[in-house]
């Protein structure tokens, strides 16, 4: 009973995360078709937009999967997707340069950024560990467990908001630099730039889904008025 009761409340949250992903592949899927006047790939936009900034410490490699991209602080490793990294297409470009501006916000100690690599420790084990030890609190009875659950889960919510800013802001970059490092015409970036802000559905989306499933193990454990659900 508890599966089916967390799914229908959950559910719109799993329909926003579902249309998010697939507007975010209709749009790269169709702005893949336009090839950048520069002819740069998006690997060497990367590069030129970390050289452009000042950032010579980061190095730009391939990494396997589709729209697996993404910058490694740890490392100073921004990696793209084959899709991406090979490719001159406004959307390879735009993809690039938004991973790039998370490096940028490395360079210049954007705060989000620090607070988001700090919390993922946590957050992983947040992630794996709080249903099992929520569903052991409700079983046996143990309000203690049951709230130990919810506040690890709620790393979860933390990281997914801290999550927000970091990547609009790094798109905010990639948008306003592609232009002036001249990887991109005005023209080409307003269709780069869409491409960016349908992935940026999905980061809202997934907050929305942390945030309902928090709400949900609270009622759930009679911590929002009301008594516990069994």
């Amino acid at each position: 009973m508890m599966w089916l009761d967390q799914m229908i409340f959950l559910l719109p949250g799993l329909v926003l995360a579902g249309l998010a992903t697939l507007i975010t592949q209709v749009t790269f899927s169709k702005y893949s078709r336009y090839r950048s006047v520069s002819g740069m790939t998006g690997a060497e936009a990367a590069r030129r937009l970390l050289s452009v900034q000042g950032v010579r410490d980061v190095s730009v490699e391939p990494v396997g999967g589709f729209l697996t991209d993404h910058y490694d602080p740890i490392t100073r490793t921004l990696r793209l997707s084959p899709a991406v990294y090979n490719s001159d297409s406004l959307s390879a470009v735009g993809v690039a340069c938004h991973e790039a501006g998370h490096a940028i916000q490395h360079a210049t100690h954007f705060a989000p950024l620090s607070l988001r690599t700090a919390l993922v420790p946590a957050t992983q084990f947040g992630s794996s560990a709080s249903y099992i030890i929520f569903l052991v609190g409700l079983v046996i009875g143990s309000l203690a467990l049951v709230k130990i659950g919810i506040m690890l889960f709620s790393l979860v919510v933390v990281f997914a908001l801290v999550t927000l800013p970091v990547e609009w802001d790094a798109s905010a970059r990639a948008k306003r630099l592609m232009v002036t490092a001249g990887i991109v015409s005005p023209a080409e970036q307003a269709m780069a730039a869409r491409v960016l802000n349908a992935a940026f559905l999905t980061y809202v989306a997934s907050a929305f889904t942390a945030l309902m499933t928090l709400l949900y193990y609270l009622l759930r454990a009679g911590l929002l008025g009301g008594s516990r659900r069994d």
